[in-house]
């Protein structure tokens, strides 16, 4: 009876740490797609909602082990793997907030993009506009002619928002298909090159315009490098 429980903790170790590991790895590709994209991408509520536990659970490891005099190479591998996955979960989210800093007039008129921020990156985005829109107001804006007041716009008679930035969805990345994909739609080069369709071998590496890519980077098809 004592094996059989012995084997099932063991099973259970295993699986446990075959969760962990792919989360980490999900984490990782979500971490290398947003740095590679030039638009801010959906953000991960479920994964990042699983690794703060794993998180969470691997301190109480971390800690418990310590305390109870465990091998120190031992203790100093799990910290290691604690310290991997806080550093990408940071750097994840700190990618993400930069992205807002930079954009964040754009976001907040794009229904497409506000919708991909989290509750407290939404919040975040609303105070940094409102924050310096009331600075401009008080430093520069009011102190020009009327017609060059506006925060999003060169003077009144613009048409456009052209002094909001946005993100450049021309700009060329390296990436890689997880399948065989075939009529992709090319968004850059000569005209004649646009209307030809594109294929894609499963792992082999890409240099191609995100634009043209776009919609299978947020589907899961494709990875960024």
């Amino acid at each position: 009876m004592a094996s059989s429980s012995g084997a099932e903790e063991a099973s259970l170790d295993d699986y446990a740490s075959l969760i962990a590991t792919t989360d980490v790895e999900l984490l990782k590709r979500a971490w290398r797609n947003e740095k590679a994209a030039p638009e801010i991408l959906r953000y991960e509520y479920r994964l990042i909602s699983r690794v703060k536990e794993q998180i969470q659970l691997m301190e109480e490891t971390v800690e418990e082990k310590s305390s109870v005099g465990n091998d120190p190479l031992s203790v100093s591998l799990y910290q290691m793997d604690l310290d991997r996955t806080q550093f990408l979960l940071r750097s994840y989210l700190r990618i993400r907030i930069q992205k807002i800093e930079k954009y964040m007039f754009h976001i907040l008129k794009t229904e497409e993009l506000w919708s991909r921020l989290s509750k407290d990156e939404k919040d975040f985005a609303s105070a940094c506009t409102s924050d310096l829109n009331q600075h401009l107001e008080v430093t520069v804006l009011s102190k020009l002619p009327e017609n060059y007041q506006s925060v999003l716009k060169q003077s009144i008679t613009s048409e456009e928002d052209d002094m909001v930035p946005e993100p450049q969805l021309d700009t060329f990345v390296l990436c890689r298909s997880k399948e065989y994909l075939t009529g992709i739609q090319l968004e850059d080069g000569p005209a004649d090159d646009r209307s030809k369709l594109f294929e894609m071998e499963p792992g082999v590496l890409h240099f191609i315009c995100y634009r043209s890519i776009k919609a299978l980077v947020e589907s899961g098809k494709i990875d960024l490098l």
